[in-house]
């Protein structure tokens, strides 16, 4: 009877959480016709405040190694399958998974890529990751950013502009 009961409570544990549409903080998230918006994110004591997408490519293909200020750029990815590393893969590297893959090993075999991404798999660690290290930078759902981490705007444009380049890609509809 007792681990019947916890089986059921760990049940409806698992539906409160999906029944959360909008992550934990129950903010509405930032949204375009497209999907919900991906947040670039630094430390914030980073000085960067925009950074264009050729320039967003080359930090997160590891072709860049120091912010202006001379700080060692630290690249976290999420794991792969992930919505929002599809995204990153997709918008701005342009790559699959196995050419992005592909392009590390190479990268660092020759000496161009200067910067070997660590992965982490919730968007918390991400963001507790860039509090903690200065030269970091990552990316969340626009609804995962609260304010011990720095949103930076890609293109001139701030995560909630209608403009905004970074999105994943919406749900299907049944």
């Amino acid at each position: 009877m007792v681990r019947r009961n916890r089986i059921l409570a760990l049940l409806v544990a698992v539906l409160l959480l999906q029944a959360r549409p909008y992550g934990a903080a129950g903010a509405k998230p930032a949204t375009t016709p497209g999907g919900e918006n991906l947040a670039i994110i630094v430390n914030q004591s980073n000085p960067i405040d925009d950074l264009s997408l050729k320039e967003l490519r080359t930090v997160f293909l590891g072709e860049r190694s120091h912010w202006p200020n001379g700080r060692r750029i630290t690249l976290v990815m999420m794991d792969q399958g992930l919505v929002e590393r599809n995204a990153i893969l997709r918008d701005v590297c342009h790559m699959s998974e196995t050419e992005f893959g592909r392009h590390f090993l190479q990268g660092l075999f020759t000496g161009e890529v200067f910067v070997s991404p660590k992965t982490l798999s919730t968007s918390i660690g991400v963001r507790k990751f860039v509090f903690n290290v200065p030269g970091a930078i990552g990316y969340v759902r626009a609804s995962d950013v609260d304010e011990t981490v720095k949103v930076i705007r890609i293109n001139g444009h701030r995560v909630d502009d209608p403009e905004y380049p970074l999105r994943l890609e919406a749900r299907a509809t049944k």
